[in-house]
């Protein structure tokens, strides 16, 4: 049984190939071509536990180009939501459904449902990594960039969330260089680097020298569902990781800047550089369909 849960079980030529079906699906979609249906007369599940904007209405919209059928969940629906565990869950959709799509707080509970439900499982997002936001985010540098051979790409802010982790996985398996800058005595990932043991992932505290000559500059929320308590302190902390006029004029001329929204203005990017950049950062945000389909087909075949 195949699943999709995480960069890091990925391997490099499979990200190459969901990065080419990317593409191909994304070509046919603009010339209305949806003669692919791999899950034509299938049903998938979408178990989402956070809310969501991109991440829903693209897999929604991506079952049914691609044939099927798509049945929303939310706890507050399921008994889920009274206390029934993860494991009972799974073996009842497994027995009903033909794929899961799942965004909640537990890495381990989507692996757990994959493992007992026995249908194809995607991760939408947990805990630990958000792999589908990363396969649009390459499709959206193969786009501009041509590929990510010999590119620079610097993550700013909050260096220790599932996007970042994702993106440290993609940059192992891929090679690609990847800075990781953010303020130590909030998200070090300094231990997290030193067990990965990969040499073109690195930590640079200093934004300032941190994005020299980068080609990518990315940046996610400093503040993830959850931590809203943490406000306050955090956003003191990430203030000089701002993705703004002067860190972009220390990257790469031709830097792409991309967020993978929800995009707090003025906070992570400011409102002037986030304009200058919308062009790439609503691409990256359509990529997500692309990409999921591409993950999607790839599990029904």
């Amino acid at each position: 049984m195949k699943n999709f849960l995480s960069i890091e079980e990925c391997s490099r030529a499979g990200i190459e190939e969901l990065v080419e079906s990317s593409i191909s699906l994304k070509e046919a979609r603009h010339i209305r071509d949806f003669s692919s249906r791999p899950l034509l007369d299938q049903c998938w599940g979408i178990i989402f536990s956070k809310a969501s904007t991109r991440t829903r209405i693209s897999f929604e919209v991506g079952i049914r180009e691609l044939g099927g059928s798509a049945l929303f969940l939310s706890p507050r629906d399921l008994q889920l939501g009274r206390g029934e565990p993860i494991k009972d869950t799974a073996r009842v959709m497994g027995r009903m459904l033909h794929g899961a799509i799942i965004r909640n707080d537990s890495q381990v509970e989507v692996e757990q449902f994959a493992e007992l439900s026995d249908i194809p499982t995607i991760n939408a997002l947990t805990d630990q990594e958000h792999p589908c936001q990363i396969i649009a985010d390459l499709l959206t540098v193969r786009e501009s960039l041509g590929g990510w051979e010999g590119k620079k790409v610097v993550f700013l802010g909050d260096v220790d969330c599932n996007v970042a982790h994702s993106w440290v996985w993609a940059a192992k398996h891929l090679g690609f260089e990847l800075v990781l800058s953010g303020p130590s005595e909030i998200c070090s990932p300094v231990n997290y680097l030193e067990k990965l043991d990969c040499s073109n992932v690195s930590f640079v505290e200093d934004p300032f020298v941190a994005v020299a000559d980068a080609n990518v500059l990315y940046t996610d929320v400093w503040v993830s569902m959850g931590m809203e308590d943490e406000a306050n302190k955090r956003e003191g902390a990430f203030t000089d990781y701002q993705i703004n006029e002067k860190i972009i004029s220390l990257a790469d001329s031709n830097a792409m800047v991309m967020h993978c929204l929800p995009a707090y203005r003025d906070k992570e990017i400011s409102e002037s550089a986030f304009e200058a950049h919308a062009e790439t950062i609503f691409s990256q945000a359509e990529n997500r369909l692309h990409a999921q389909k591409a993950i999607m087909k790839d599990l029904a075949t």
